[in-house]
């Protein structure tokens, strides 16, 4: 029962919607100021769009190309996920295993962190050969192979970090594996693993859209983005860069709405 009051916790009251909105209005103020010091810059300086587009401009772009933008946002969603999810599951059953095996973890961790700093989109070639440079899966592969080893590593991490009292306390009440596994151990990765997939939507959407640079169909983002840009058409480029960047925030904070839900105990560590 000691040993699983860290999943039993419950975070603490939030603010109420005043609340919220105080937190939020500096962030708006300081969004909402950045794009008008955009638009005037643009607009004192004379620059040319195809330079610098401003912001009203990118918002007519976004209005009159929206069913295009859309369709391929919904094109390179597809591979986001897919990425994202097959990264996530290979990373966490990686980690379980990693942090099981004592002696295996001192030899491979070591190499996953390594790996982690290498520059995986320089092997987007590579993958579009391998499966395909129009099929979705070689983009998601990129995608997944950028979010495996934070996901990885943050697992092992987080179980490894369980507390030794809590875990003696365990042993004392003749717990098994399992057990200790699921009361201790679990609750106590959850920060780190939800810290890790925060991240990983980041990578999966970079991944997933520099992949689609090197080769993809024309109805894919990242293809958007390459072919306006070649045209000197950078409203639409930047129309594109908007739904990337949709994306990418509207995954963060999916995946900070369900670390609420499953573990709010980690609130209370500043993982939400």
């Amino acid at each position: 029962m000691i040993a699983g009051a860290a999943a039993d916790r419950v975070a603490p009251p939030g603010p109420g919607l005043g609340g919220r909105l105080r937190e939020w209005a500096p962030a708006a103020g300081a969004f909402l100021g950045a794009l008008a010091a955009w638009e005037l810059l643009v607009r004192g300086l004379g620059l040319k769009q195809f330079i610098l587009p401003s912001p009203v401009a990118i918002g007519a772009a976004v209005g009159q190309y929206l069913p295009e933008l859309w369709a391929a946002t919904s094109y390179t969603l597809v591979e986001i996920l897919l990425g994202l999810m097959i990264g996530m599951v290979a990373g966490l059953l990686a980690g379980i295993v990693t942090a099981r095996f004592g002696g295996f973890r001192e030899s491979v961790l070591p190499f996953a962190i390594a790996a982690n700093s290498v520059p995986i989109i320089a092997f987007a070639p590579i993958f579009n050969n391998w499966f395909g440079i129009d099929k979705q899966l070689s983009k998601a592969m990129i995608a997944a192979v950028i979010c495996f080893f934070p996901v990885m590593i943050n697992t092992v991490r987080g179980l490894t970090s369980a507390s030794p009292a809590a875990l003696e306390l365990m042993r004392s009440y003749a717990a098994s594996d399992a057990e200790v596994f699921r009361k201790v151990r679990i609750p106590a990765a959850m920060p780190f693993v939800f810290t890790a997939l925060r991240v990983a939507t980041t990578l999966a959407t970079i991944g997933a859209i520099i992949g689609e640079y090197f080769g993809a169909p024309k109805v894919s983002l990242g293809q958007y983005i390459v072919t306006y840009s070649s045209y000197l058409n950078f409203e639409r480029s930047w129309a594109a860069i908007v739904f990337a960047c949709a994306i990418g925030i509207g995954l963060y904070v999916a995946v900070v709405l369900v670390e609420r839900v499953v573990a709010p105990w980690t609130l209370e560590r500043g993982g939400g």
